[in-house]
């Protein structure tokens, strides 16, 4: 046996366990870990009727994710998701009440969503004003504006074609889960591979070093944030056509669970580390304890308290990687 084959040898043990150790193999061994504890506990938490609900009823929350994701890896967050995907709800569900054609109920929130982003990613990159200032700023006009319009009302006789999410593809996938695969599939492999997704771990990283290389972080900024606009409105979408009924409102607290999903996913709160797919592991592993509350009888309000308990062990993880590193 020659040298380099031992080396091999030894090599594949260290990757397997460095694959074992990355935060999607984590996050996909609690996901199942979990489902055995509670199955054990309460067998009808393994019922595929409650599976299928966990990642039917919130795979909108995946797919907004994707985007939240992107955002977080460039370096800014938006805080008015929530509120946007509310008012992009109620957009389709009242163009589809007042006669619209049903293409145009299923794009009008992904450009309204895109236009959206894309204007507040331009004032943050050319105004140089903190993201977080923005997006709280447009959160409560959207969320002001909605209910200031619509009164709250509900949105009632919306029309069997309009219900995206009800469709099955091949009579077996349904809709909300293939968008969910797909938008992540195609998220982690436009960021990883091609060169305006590596731009954005490049200016959330070191924006300065960045555009010191010939990029341009207020660009890539824009960029970034009309891509979040679209899948948000994707997430619209879904949320919009699962229901029979729309209230014209915003969900509450969605903002912080698509927050969530990313950092717990491994998103770096200080920017340019993480990955969507592990952001889209986290949104169902979040969905997933949600359910396992209510089947081990306990007040699904904690599932607020678990949220902010992941979120602080992942963001105290992470800045105890990055210290390590840079004594390292």
């Amino acid at each position: 046996m020659t040298a380099t084959t031992l080396i091999h040898a030894e090599a594949s043990p260290r990757r397997l366990l460095k694959a074992l150790a990355s935060q999607e193999a984590l996050l996909a061994i609690a996901v199942i870990g979990l489902a055995i504890i509670v199955g054990l506990y309460n067998p009808r938490f393994l019922a595929m009727r409650n599976l299928s609900d966990v990642l039917l009823g919130n795979a909108y929350i995946a797919v907004a994710a994707v985007g939240m994701s992107m955002v977080i890896i460039s370096g800014n967050i938006d805080i008015s998701v929530g509120s946007l995907i509310g008012v992009l709800a109620t957009v389709s569900g009242t163009l589809a009440v007042e006669g619209a054609p049903i293409i145009v109920t299923w794009l009008a929130p992904l450009v309204v969503g895109i236009l959206v982003m894309a204007f507040q990613g331009a004032i943050i990159a050319y105004l140089r004003i903190p993201a977080i200032v923005v997006t709280l700023g447009m959160l409560s006009i959207l969320k002001g504006g909605l209910i200031g319009v619509t009164g709250g009302k509900w949105i009632t006789d919306l029309p069997d074609s309009f219900h995206l999410a009800n469709i099955e593809l091949f009579d077996a996938v349904p809709m909300p889960v293939f968008l969910m695969i797909v938008a992540t599939i195609f998220a982690a492999w436009w960021m990883r591979y091609s060169a305006p997704g590596r731009t954005i771990y490049a200016v959330g990283g070191n924006a300065e070093a960045a555009r010191l290389c010939g990029i341009s972080p207020p660009r890539a900024t824009v960029m970034v944030f009309a891509l979040h606009g679209f899948f948000a409105g994707v997430a619209a979408l879904l949320y919009a056509t699962q229901l029979r009924v729309i209230q014209s409102t915003v969900p509450p607290n969605l903002e912080l669970t698509i927050i969530t999903a990313s950092v717990v996913g491994g998103v770096s709160i200080l920017g340019g580390v993480g990955t969507v797919i592990g952001s889209t592991l986290a949104a169902i592993l979040i969905a997933e304890i949600a359910s396992a509350l209510v089947f081990t009888d306990v007040s699904p309000y904690w599932i607020r308290a678990v949220q902010g308990v992941l979120i602080l062990i992942t963001v105290i993880a992470d800045i105890l990687r990055r210290r390590r590193m840079a004594r390292a």
